[in-house]
């Protein structure tokens, strides 16, 4: 049976692996970015590329999007040149960015409106997992579409689970985003506590990993922490867009989350220090600041000549002629 020509909206940390890995398994592809350099790689393996989102559309039959926000998500599929305007009766769209619920059914009820069929599937497991095929991917649409989907998702992931009906994709996704949350949440203490008290945090890491405290988290950005390797398998900024549509989710719901509400709170500290587009791992600074382990500088709050309160960043030495 001939393959379908897929399109892949967006290629970014996460669009761009994927779309790819598509290639290498003997797909034809299509892509669009809205930063068309992101392109040029895929463009030099084989992919064909569209200056729209709505001329994508007209070529090819099924499309993956994997954009950063929900507003991304309604201007590809909504907006001026979007997905709808050059939509084919029958193409299946897939979108695999992490949005609230409520507007993937939104773009749903649109696309099929004009013929089409939709999933949302969003994906865990990061760049890394992007990278090797082996996201878990979360999709909520009819039966019949995951099914049409699965070889494409046998590419992309290594395990697809398919949640319910539209939007209950993304309410999965949020579930493994409060998780993740946390475990980055605790992680992150841990190193500092060892730090604080003396341990080798590597020693330490080695010492628990193999028993009930073992974790993704544990095992990737732990060691990350220990390295300073704070390049982005995925950015603080995404991770805050995912907890804001989380958090928002839960109130909706009349659902207390004390401990992502919290983490949410300690990553903004992150990104008022400049460091949002650092890898989540990042997050072990931020506690670092808090325990006065940070190894470059110390966040002192003071009250300017106007009364507002400002955040000054201080060296050591700084610090030290501060005390005495």
């Amino acid at each position: 049976m001939e393959r379908p020509t897929v399109g892949v909206i967006g290629a970014g940390i996460m669009g761009e692996p994927m779309a790819r890995n598509l290639l290498r398994a003997g797909y034809r592809v299509c892509v669009h970015s809205r930063t068309q350099g992101k392109a040029a790689r895929l463009l030099g393996e084989g992919a064909f590329g569209k200056d729209s989102p709505a001329a994508l559309a007209r070529e090819v039959d099924v499309i993956i999007s994997m954009v950063s926000d929900s507003p991304d998500v309604e201007a590809v599929y909504l907006g001026p040149a979007g997905v709808c305007e050059g939509l084919r009766k029958g193409t299946l769209c897939i979108d695999m960015s992490t949005i609230a619920p409520e507007t993937a059914k939104a773009v749903a009820a649109e696309v099929e409106k004009r013929g089409g069929r939709f999933l949302d599937a969003p994906v865990s497991g990061g760049k890394t997992g992007a990278e090797a095929g082996k996201l878990c991917i979360m999709v909520g649409g009819r039966a019949e579409d995951v099914a049409r989907a699965q070889p494409i998702f046998d590419v992309l992931g290594k395990l697809t689970v398919h949640c319910g009906p539209v939007g209950h994709g993304q309410l999965t996704k949020l579930c493994n985003q409060i998780l993740c949350a946390l475990n980055l949440l605790a992680v992150s203490e841990a190193m500092v506590f060892a730090r604080r008290v003396g341990l080798d945090p590597s020693v330490m890491l080695k010492a628990v990993s193999a028993g009930a405290a073992g974790s993704w988290a544990l095992e990737n950005l732990g060691s990350r922490m220990i390295a300073r390797d704070f390049a982005p398998m995925f950015m603080i900024d995404l991770q805050q867009k995912d907890l804001r549509i989380t958090l928002a989710t839960a109130r909706e719901n009349s659902v207390p989350l004390p401990g992502t509400a919290l983490a949410s709170q300690l990553l903004a500290a992150n990104q008022a220090a400049g460091e949002g587009r650092e890898g989540t791992q990042a997050l072990v600074k931020t506690l670092e600041r808090l325990a006065g382990l940070y190894p470059s500088s110390t966040v002192v709050g003071q009250v300017n000549p106007r009364g507002c309160s400002e955040t000054r960043i201080f060296g050591q030495n700084q610090l030290r002629s501060l005390k005495t």
